[in-house]
């Protein structure tokens, strides 16, 4: 897909949750990689945190960060999975005005082509709260990595064509 170098770049502030019960900022790596690649592209990152698996704290802190004009994007990474403790994508459907289910179908086809059909217990999920876009990405580093470089390096690059999501943000919350 290509990007047109004669427009200006416009980076966005986006705000990383890493949702586990046992990463911390000293073993956060899919977190790192998540910052260490927005930032390489030329983003900020506007806010991170480390949030347990329980529904109610994931969903006040993506409430949080909605309703923070100095954040375009939040990005989660981990409780995507299909076990007890995976809700992020529970937490989600609890903030959501809009899903954006290609999101997921398009994760999974990149990470098919990684893992094979254990794809298929990824619960990859995006959508849009407030003018607010969310993507939730499984938490594995290599699972942040497909997401990035296949999906949003692109779709977050206001210079990607034939459209992207930043092209649409003046939009978001027309009535």
């Amino acid at each position: 897909m290509p990007i047109d170098e004669s427009l200006a770049f416009l980076p966005l502030n986006i705000a990383v949750a890493t949702v586990s019960d046992s990463r911390n900022a000293g073993n956060d790596t899919s977190g790192n990689t998540l910052v260490a690649r927005l930032e390489a592209a030329g983003h900020r990152l506007a806010a991170r945190a480390i949030i347990r698996d329980e529904v109610p704290a994931l969903v006040a802190q993506m409430n949080a960060w909605i309703d923070d004009a100095g954040v375009d994007v939040i990005i989660t990474t981990g409780g995507t999975g299909v076990t007890g403790r995976d809700v992020t994508p529970e937490a989600l459907d609890q903030v959501a005005e809009k899903l954006i289910p290609g999101f997921g179908e398009l994760f999974r086809w990149l990470s098919f082509q990684t893992i094979g059909t254990s794809t298929i217990q990824s619960r990859a999920c995006a959508g849009l709260s407030r003018g607010t876009y969310i993507f939730c990405l499984p938490g594995s580093t290599g699972a942040v990595k497909d997401g990035w470089d296949g999906i949003l390096a692109t779709q977050l690059d206001a210079r990607h064509r034939p459209c992207n999501f930043v092209d649409l943000i003046p939009r978001l919350q027309e009535r």
